[in-house]
Parts: structure tokens; C-alpha cells; sequence
């Protein structure tokens, strides 16, 4: 399969993901103890997690609210070795000349970039990359991402594009920062 002329693809989000297991795989092995590595809303455990666990949070966008605070999310621990991804409709947007804004996910079925109604999904999987891979693949589905990520067996959290959270398959339900952010599941 050829691409044409004048389009680039980025790897950036794959890249990341996989640079994530490896430098994880490679401290916990140089360490000899377990390790969380994490690359801009990419992580990967390898080796032993602490009886605790790994807390971590969950959230639509990595940087702060305007007040310090953090964004509304969910914090969770990571109880076993592996990787957690999450993907957004709401962070790398570009605003187009006639005013519509647009995503860097773009659906492979039509060219256009994906539209929802998830505004983020998180995924807890075998590794990082197969998270990210899950996470977009999931955005791009729409409306079928729950039902496609549950028969995968797949760990998720979903948030609807008007802010409600689902989760599916196991997903932890340690607590999330908002109160009264209505959690269906």
C-alpha cells in the first residue's frame, strides 16, 4: 500500500507509546525492581508494582486550569505490570480558515477527522502501545467503542463529548476529582 505523494504520516503517538515499554522494560530490568514510566499520558509498569500500587490519574487534558488546579479526571492506581493510554478529541485541535475545528485523529473510512461522542477514551492494557493503539482505534469507532473495546476484554473509560463518564470491563473505580460527575457503567 502506497500513500500519495505530499501526505506524512505521524508515528509520534506509537512512537511514544513503545518508547514508554521500552525505557519501562529496560529501568525495571537495569533496577531489578518495578518501574512506571510515563510520556505525556502514555504509561508503562514493568516489573514488580508496589503492594500499594501506582496511583496515577486519569484526565482529558494534561495541563493545569487556569486556577492551578488540576482537570477534572480520575485518579486510579495501577495494581499490575503493563500500559494505560488515553486518547482526546479535545487537546490537538487545529481551527480551520472557515472557522471548524478539527482533530488530529483522522478516520481512515473517509479522510475526516473523527468526530465523536467520546471526547476521551483511557485504556488499560498488555502494554502501552496496545493501549494507544486501542484508544484511538476506539475514538475513531464512535459510537461503537464500548461494545468493541468490552469484546476485546479491554479495560476502559470513556467520556461522552457532553462530560458524563462509562466505564467498562473492570475499569477501577478508585475516586474521581469532580463530585457529581455522573459515572455510568
Amino acid at each position: 500500500m502506497a500513500v500519495p505523494h505530499g501526505l506524512t504520516l505521524d508515528f509520534g503517538a506509537v512512537g511514544k507509546a513503545f518508547a514508554a515499554d521500552r525505557a519501562a522494560a529496560e529501568a525495571s530490568a537495569a533496577a531489578g525492581c518495578g518501574v512506571l514510566v510515563a510520556l505525556a499520558g502514555d504509561i508503562a509498569v514493568a516489573g514488580s508494582v508496589p503492594v500499594n500500587g501506582w496511583p496515577v490519574r486519569v484526565a482529558d487534558d494534561h495541563r493545569l486550569r487556569p486556577d492551578g488546579g488540576l482537570p477534572p479526571g480520575q485518579d486510579i492506581t495501577l495494581r499490575a505490570p503493563g500500559g494505560l493510554a488515553t486518547s482526546c478529541l479535545t487537546v490537538r485541535t487545529r481551527r480551520m480558515a472557515d472557522g471548524r475545528t478539527v482533530t488530529h485523529i483522522v478516520d481512515p473510512r473517509t479522510g475526516m477527522p473523527a468526530r465523536g461522542p467520546w471526547r476521551t477514551i483511557s485504556v488499560s492494557a498488555r502494554t502501552c502501545v496496545d493501549a494507544n493503539a486501542a484508544t484511538t482505534a476506539a475514538l475513531v469507532r464512535g459510537h461503537g467503542a464500548g461494545g468493541w473495546l468490552a469484546r476485546h476484554g479491554l479495560p476502559a473509560r470513556l467520556v461522552h463529548a457532553d462530560g458524563w463518564v462509562h466505564t467498562i470491563v473492570g475499569w477501577p473505580d478508585d475516586h474521581s476529582e469532580r463530585p457529581g460527575v455522573k459515572v455510568a457503567g
